[in-house]
This record gives C-alpha cells, sequence and structure tokens, in this order.
C-alpha cells in the first residue's frame, strides 16, 4: 500500500517544514519540499502532519470493568485522539499480576487492529502491597510495572521491588501517593513518595518513571535528580497543565497555580518528559459517588496545544517531543518521529480549528470530563497506524 500526503506543515521533535510525505508498506520512505509518486494522495494543504500520540498511561478497565471501558471503545477514542500507541494501567478485575492477563489483553488488542497496547503488571501481586514472586514469570512483552490507582508504601518492597525490575530490565512507574498521608495532607502525600522513589532508584540504579507529577515539590526533586544522573523519567497529564484550584476528582488532585506554573517550567526546561492521559473512564453514578479520574484521551491535543503552544510557552516541535519521541523512546518502539525508516504512525491535525469540547461525542464509554461547553484550538482530521487510515473526522471532506 502507498500514499503520499501534499503539502503539508510537517513537524516532528526535530523538524518544521511544508512538503510532501510519502508511505510504502507501512513505513515512511521519502519526505522533502515536493514529491511525486503514482499513488493515492491526500491533500494536506492547510493542516499539519505529527508523528502520532503515544500515551504512557492509559485506563481502559478491560478485563473486569468494561461498563466503564473496554478495549474497543478504548481503541476508538484513542484513534479519533491522534494516539496509537498506550500504555494500558494494571488496576483491572483480576488485577493484571501474571501472564494470563497479559496475553488475553494483547490477543483481543491484536484481533481489534486499532491501537497498539501494552499491558502493565502490577509492582506487588493483586496491589496486596507486599508479595513480588509474580514478577519472576514476567518474559519480555512485559515493559513496566506499576500499582497505579494505589501506590506501594512499604519502604524494603519497593526497594526490593527496584532491585528485581532493574535484574528484569523493567521500568516501574510510580503512583506517588502513601495512602496513611492522603487523608491529612495529599501534597506531603505525594511528595514524600516522590522523594523516596527517587532515592532508590538512585542507589539500585532502577529505571523509575513518575506517573502524573502534580506539585512544585516533586517537579523540583525530579529537576534535581536528573542533574545527578538518577535513571528517572516523568509525565504530567494535560489537566495539571490546563487548571488549577478547580475541585473536579481526579487523583492526584488539581493544583494551585504555582504548582501549574511549576509543570509548565518544568515542561520549558525539559524536566518533564512526556505528557500522559491518565485516561480514566467512570460511568455517570461511580464519578457521583467520588470515583477519581477523567476521560481524557479525546481532548488532550487540543487541551494541550491550546494551553502551551497556542499561548507561546513551547513550540509545535517541543510538543510533538513531549507527546510522542520521547514516549517513543521509553517505550522503547520505533515510532514518535517522522524519519525514513520509522513506522508510519501519524496524525493530520487542522490547527487552526477552535472546537468545543462536548463529552456527549465521546466515543469513550467514559464522559466524565472537566472541559465539557469548554473551548480549545487544534482538531484531529485524521489518524493512521502502520500507513493505514484508522480515523478520519467526520467533517473532513478530501
Amino acid at each position: 500500500m502507498e500514499l503520499l500526503i501534499k503539502s503539508v506543515r510537517i513537524v516532528d521533535e526535530s523538524k518544521d517544514f511544508i512538503g510532501d510525505l510519502y508511505i510504502k508498506d507501512g513505513v515512511i520512505k521519502d519526505f522533502a519540499d515536493k514529491l511525486d509518486y503514482n499513488c493515492r494522495k491526500i491533500d494536506g494543504e492547510g493542516l499539519t502532519l505529527m508523528p502520532s500520540f503515544i500515551d504512557l498511561h492509559v485506563h481502559f478497565r478491560e478485563p473486569g470493568f468494561t461498563h466503564k471501558e473496554d478495549l474497543f471503545s478504548g481503541g476508538l477514542a484513542a484513534l479519533k485522539g491522534g494516539y496509537t500507541v498506550v500504555n494500558l494501567m494494571g488496576n483491572t478485575n483480576p488485577i493484571c499480576s501474571s501472564m494470563d492477563i497479559v496475553e488475553y489483553v494483547l490477543n483481543k488488542a491484536k484481533e481489534l487492529d486499532l491501537v497498539n497496547v501494552h499491558q502493565t503488571v502490577s509492582i506487588t501481586k493483586d496491589f496486596d502491597g507486599e508479595t513480588l514472586e509474580h514478577l519472576d514469570t514476567l518474559d519480555s512483552r512485559v515493559k513496566f510495572i506499576s500499582d497505579d490507582g494505589k501506590g506501594v508504601t512499604s519502604n524494603i518492597v519497593m526497594y526490593n521491588a527496584m532491585i528485581k525490575a532493574k535484574e528484569k530490565g523493567l521500568t516501574i512507574i510510580t503512583h506517588a501517593e502513601d495512602d496513611d498521608l492522603t487523608e491529612i495532607d495529599y501534597r506531603i502525600s505525594e511528595n514524600i513518595i516522590t522523594i523516596r522513589d527517587i532515592y532508590l532508584s538512585k542507589v539500585t540504579g532502577g529505571k523509575l518513571h513518575l506517573a502524573h507529577v502534580s506539585t512544585i515539590e516533586a517537579i523540583d526533586e525530579i529537576r534535581r535528580a536528573k542533574k545527578e544522573g538518577v535513571n528517572v523519567t516523568c509525565e504530567v497529564t494535560p489537566h495539571h497543565i490546563a487548571l488549577y484550584d478547580n475541585d473536579y476528582r481526579v487523583n492526584p488532585p488539581i493544583r494551585t497555580a504555582k504548582d501549574r506554573d511549576a509543570i509548565i517550567e518544568g515542561i520549558i526546561d525539559g524536566t518533564v518528559d512526556t505528557i500522559a492521559t491518565d485516561h480514566a473512564p467512570h460511568t455517570k453514578e461511580d464519578k457521583e459517588k467520588g470515583a477519581p479520574g477523567l476521560s481524557g484521551i479525546e481532548t488532550s491535543f487540543s487541551v494541550t496545544y491550546t494551553n502551551l503552544v497556542k499561548s507561546g510557552k513551547i513550540d509545535l516541535m517541543k510538543l510533538s517531543k513531549l507527546m510522542s519521541a520521547n514516549a517513543g523512546r521509553i517505550m522503547e518502539v520505533k515510532k514518535g518521529r517522522i524519519e525514513k525508516g520509522y513506522i508510519a504512525d501519524l496524525v493530520l491535525i487542522d490547527l487552526n480549528k477552535e472546537i468545543t469540547i462536548d463529552s456527549n461525542t465521546f466515543l469513550s464509554k467514559g464522559k466524565n470530563t472537566p472541559f465539557d461547553g469548554m473551548n480549545f484550538y487544534g482538531e484531529v482530521i485524521m489518524t493512521l497506524k502502520d500507513g493505514e487510515t484508522k480515523y478520519v473526522n467526520k467533517e473532513y471532506k478530501n
């Protein structure tokens, strides 16, 4: 299969120019100012072509909570948001503590053929906070382990987990929360575990990725650790970039304006490696009962583009690095950049289009969002995976 995208603005972490891009057999074969191939063509004039987005932190709820989301609805939502690679958290039912569940998820995702899926396995068996023996059974298909949604409070358990993760070449994704402290002060709860896990990564040499960083203190600690050469990366969410002093229920909570500004400064100076959605769909009933989380994978680009690029804080190449290239490097996949020989996972975007968020139009089962009714710029027009069109905006005509 061949495809030529013409007269489009081509942007990734290292380039920004108007030109053409040629895809053959699912791979980027050529790009230049002007190309001429006898194949299907797409007119990209006025649009922007970027590497599709890679999300290191997603909840698709399968198995066990498919009334909230499943691999099919989550995959459709991801494609609508411009994503072709997602890393699923393990807080399903049963909790993902075995290769049996990994195989179930990967096989079903392959059968659906929507997005590329990686399944994270729990650090402790069934989130019991203690048991690590199941990690010995994991094979090379598993890259990340995390007790996301709960967090590991025991110092010795996390120390041993980092030793084991290093032996197996795994990255620990930390949900920085100490349940005992959360009810007292959620800021202390996040900061104390952030400091602990960075230190344990430093002394063990284990790879650490800090999820949904939300405080000024945590950003400062990560910045300091990186200067010291600690093997640490981190992510922030679109909602922590866009919102402050807001009581919409998420975990960690929306912080203050100073925290939001610190996150943006961390993005500008390179402390923050990637933007991850923490897509956490819930039913209306569960949300009304206080379930934390939002359905964010369909709104991620427009929220971040408007708040970071449209506002002049960073350029589009930097945003591509945050949403694609760095995440691709952390996941060790040959995606996230526009280079010859790279897999043709791409997203076509209308940056000038102003949209109003309407949760009723979400393809996700979860309609829970604090952005409902708000206006942002940047709309995904088309998403390609392996050079194949997987999503087309219904208003787009070519």
